[in-house]
């Protein structure tokens, strides 16, 4: 066997400690992303763009460093920019999503799709190769009664029960009817005591802090319960939205509680210079 000396082995170890550090720190890089999840978008904010190209809105939007989407449904959402994907099938939604380097693995929907033909549109997420299926509000009125709110837990809670039957995710988003109060209380809060867990999860629209619905205070509030959600930056000295990682959002205390919330996966969504904007931000966001 071959020795060395002493300062040839030190020399030698330090080679290898540097190259070590350095695959370590590029590795750390390379999943940098909060929580290690991809940095997705909703497609929302790009909805005329979709209409004219589906394919070249995708590659454009996995050229920014996006690496998933996730959708609103061509037949919920067919008056909104949607309606011209219908002519795909599912399995040919997914190979032009796939073709893009994109994943795909929830959408939202319209509460009255659900209620037509739930197995229809469940089985044509499963084509797409989705997981979760998001209604963005049940809808009621603008001044509901405790009833009200209950008549809307139980008739949600039913579709969320075929859905985990079927192996899929059922989610509810937050906004408008969500951001009620019923004698003085949120009904929101009212939701998530009606709402079995086992049938319907939650998903955060991060800009209700203009109306005072804190991220990280509902992650903690109700931990476990929320399976995704979106995200955009906040200027609370202007009420504006901004790039994530600028305006007033503490993005670090928002991602460590939703690790507790139970966040599966996170959709920027704001209008697309703003979405391209807060994408290096995201990348070296370490929670």
């Amino acid at each position: 066997m071959r020795t060395i000396s002493r300062r040839t082995f030190v020399k030698q170890a330090g080679i290898c400690v540097t190259l070590g550090e350095l695959l370590l720190s590029a590795d750390k890089m390379a999943y940098a992303n909060p929580l290690g999840l991809p940095i997705c978008c909703q497609t929302w904010p790009v909805r005329s763009m979709i209409a004219n190209d589906f394919p070249g809105t995708l590659k454009q939007l996995a050229a920014a460093g996006f690496q998933g989407i996730e959708m609103c449904s061509p037949v919920g959402y067919a008056d909104s920019g949607f309606g011209g994907l219908r002519k795909y099938s599912g399995r040919e939604l997914r190979s032009i999503i796939q073709d893009a380097g994109l994943t795909c693995v929830s959408s939202h929907f319209s509460l009255d799709e659900l209620r037509k033909d739930q197995d229809g549109r469940i089985a044509w997420a499963k084509d797409v190769g989705m997981t979760q299926m998001l209604v963005a509000s049940l809808g009621g009125p603008k001044n509901p009664t405790m009833d009200d709110v209950k008549r809307a837990a139980e008739e949600y809670e039913k579709i969320g029960e075929r859905a985990a039957a079927a192996g899929v995710v059922q989610g509810l988003h937050n906004e408008g009817f969500e951001c009620t109060t019923v004698d003085g209380q949120r009904t929101y809060d009212l939701l998530f005591k009606l709402l079995d867990p086992k049938a319907v999860q939650f998903q955060f629209q991060v800009s209700t802090i203009s109306e005072g619905f804190d991220a990280a205070e509902y992650f903690l509030k109700y931990p476990g319960r929320f399976i995704s959600m979106h995200v955009q930056g906040w200027s609370a000295k202007t009420r504006s939205i901004v790039p994530v990682g600028q305006g007033t959002l503490d993005w670090k205390k928002i991602f460590a509680a939703a690790k507790t919330g139970g966040i599966k996966n996170y959709f920027v969504e704001m209008d697309l210079p703003l979405m391209k904007a807060s994408v290096p931000y995201l990348h070296q966001l370490q929670v």
